[in-house]
């Protein structure tokens, strides 16, 4: 007995080798040295349970307990010599069946709940009504999508918790209007980088000038009244170029990237690079006033002294439409961001909303009793302000057309302005009064007020910025205005950081889902939904237009003939020529119901005529 050894049960191959062994000690008797004894190695979960009495940890495993007993049992089996077949996982359970390493149960199950106000936040549009459908390849097809944007939606509601920044605001003591707080004020309170964005352009040779900025906020470009046009990186104020093209301006925009910009001077339409040199001249565009870009569609949209709004599409340089509004001199000129209609006011007090696909406005509306001095669209689409020389400001909601407030300001505005936080700025001289919540309450007084040195003659926010640029007769003044910009940007759309590679790739792919001209519509949002007609309405529709009912009678079924007379190529030929023949006769037949119909009118305006005739019937030709 004292040769008896025991192997790890992982260095045996099975059980036959450890009984041989045992059998030849036995028989030959001798005292052989006791083999060291392997330990299994002990895990944790082993050592944190215990049997009865102080008795070892067993060594089950919870992960593996079911090819444990298996392994057990082997050993007992009489057939020890034959391997163990371990068999296959069941892979087929979800997360809820897993058990982890430690055997514990997961106490909260399942992707965590969110919340349905942040899932709502995302919401793009209504759902398609897939009841009413009945191809069911065109069914399942939009299901699939529709399970798509709910899933991007949930999983842009859990991202949520990854963007940190809030967007600040403007808070004063008690019984202090926040409209009497200075830039200086708040330049001091405020971080370095916050304080160095407030600064002043002293240019007073070749102004007023008119400002914008880009998609992303990064850049500004200035054009002076007196042909002075500079292009900047505002944040860290480089310059990229600077020159003077010897001639007025009207107006300038950035087009859809920082290297390429539209300036309408006094005769034509110009583009430049943002090193200054002139890429096009285009003469079609004269006496332009006002330009106005639509980012995804690459259209530059234009109104000019004669009275004309033109589309340009920069991406391949063709005129896509020339409308003549029929209403004098265009001065006042916005967009709708949400569906890229262009809304024009008129000296007449009217505002004019126009898509390049009709010559003739899509709504008109009387907004003032005097002319309109400016407009400006939210980011949503569904407010617009404009003011007039009865110096008013009125807000509308553009999905009813009717007026919700109106304001009186003793200069009047000049110039609105909406941010991504529905503020409203307006420009009253050299005076900037900005509004907060205006479109959704009734608001008293101003949220903020900037004084200028001379009149304003351009203002607009700053995208993802707390930021309002002012344009004016001495340069260009840059106003702090907490809770104005977005706090958190999205990379894939707008990007203040993007590298030189990034916008090259950008720009190739916007060029590739540039969306078309004609899909410009008042609702953008009926593009994607489906006409549900009925199969009554297309029976009847298919009636009116063969001349016949196709589905009265059986189709035809030709006889099956031997020798290869009923190949697919004859079958095909004899059923044409039978189609065409019904055809013919069905046709034939509602012709002379036709002629007899007409027959009948006839003889019985004869009869009528006969019946009712005067002496003076046979002068009649």
């Amino acid at each position: 007995t004292n040769g008896n050894t025991f192997v790890d049960s992982k260095m045996a191959v099975g059980g036959a080798d450890e009984s041989l062994v045992h059998e030849q000690q036995l028989h030959s008797g001798s005292h052989a040295p006791k083999k060291k004894v392997k330990q299994k190695l002990k895990r944790y979960w082993n050592a944190s349970e215990k049997g009865p009495e102080g008795a070892p940890a067993s060594k089950k495993v919870p992960t593996e307990g079911k090819h444990e007993a298996k392994d057990k049992e082997g050993d007992n089996d009489p057939q020890e010599g034959k391997p163990r077949q371990h068999k296959k996982r069941n892979r087929s359970k979800g997360a809820l069946g897993r058990q982890l390493m430690s055997g514990r149960k997961d106490p909260f199950p399942g992707e965590a709940p969110v919340a349905k106000e942040k899932v709502n936040k995302y919401e793009r549009g209504k759902k398609i009504r897939l009841n009413n459908m009945q191809n069911h390849k065109l069914k399942n097809k939009l299901l699939k999508h529709e399970n798509k944007y709910d899933l991007a939606k949930s999983q842009a509601a859990r991202y949520d918790l990854l963007l940190q920044e809030e967007a600040g605001f403007l808070e004063g003591d008690d019984g202090e209007d926040t409209c009497t707080i200075e830039q200086q004020d708040i330049a001091e309170v405020v971080d370095i980088t916050s304080a160095s964005k407030y600064f002043n352009l002293t240019l007073d040779q070749f102004g007023p000038y008119r400002i914008h900025y880009t998609r992303n906020g990064r850049y500004l470009l200035l054009g002076g009244r007196r042909g002075h046009v500079a292009a900047m990186n505002w944040h860290t104020k480089q310059l990229l170029c600077e020159m003077n093209v010897m001639e007025s301006i009207n107006d300038i925009k950035w087009l859809h990237t920082e290297t390429m910009y539209a300036v309408a001077q006094k005769k034509w339409l110009y583009m430049y690079d943002n090193k200054g040199i002139e890429l096009h001249c285009i003469k079609k565009f004269n006496d332009v006033l006002r330009m106005e870009f639509l980012p995804y569609h690459f259209l530059l949209a234009t109104c000019s002294a004669t009275g004309f709004l033109q589309y340009l599409d920069i991406s391949v340089g063709k005129e896509v439409a020339a409308i003549c509004t029929k209403s004098g001199r265009l001065d006042v000129m916005t967009q709708n961001p949400q569906n890229a209609i262009i809304h024009l006011g008129h000296p007449t007090g009217t505002v004019t909303l126009w898509s390049p696909n009709l010559k003739e406005p899509l709504v008109k509306m009387l907004c003032h009793r005097g002319g309109v001095r400016a407009i400006a669209v939210d980011k949503t689409g569904m407010y617009m302000a404009t003011s007039g020389l009865d110096k008013k400001v009125n807000i509308f909601d553009i999905r009813t057309y009717k007026s919700l407030h109106s304001y009186l300001i003793p200069v009047g505005a000049s110039h609105l302005g909406f941010s991504q936080k529905d503020l409203l700025a307006a420009g009253c001289g050299n005076v900037v009064q900005v509004y907060k919540d205006a479109h959704r309450q009734v608001v008293k007084k101003p949220y903020m007020c900037h004084t200028v040195r001379q009149t304003i003659h351009g203002l607009q926010f700053c995208p993802y910025e707390d930021v309002l640029g002012i344009g004016h007769g001495e340069g260009f003044s840059s106003m702090l205005v907490p809770g104005a910009g977005e706090a958190n940007f999205d990379a894939l759309e707008c990007n203040p950081y993007q590298s030189k590679k990034q916008r090259q790739e950008w720009e190739v792919k916007a060029l590739l889902e540039k969306i078309q001209p004609e899909l410009i519509t008042l609702d953008p949002g009926r593009l994607g939904e489906i006409d549900f007609v009925t199969m009554e309405q297309k029976h009847k529709d298919r009636v009116e237009r063969l001349g016949y009912d196709p589905s009265v009678k059986p189709k035809f079924e030709p006889k099956h003939k031997k020798k290869g007379k009923s190949a697919s190529g004859n079958l095909l030929k004899r059923k044409k020529v039978v189609a065409a023949q019904e055809q013919r006769d069905e046709i034939k037949k509602n012709i002379q119901e036709k002629l007899e119909m007409e027959q009948e009118k006839k003889c019985k305006e004869k009869t009528v005529q006969l019946g009712e005739r005067s002496a003076l019937d046979r002068f009649r030709k």
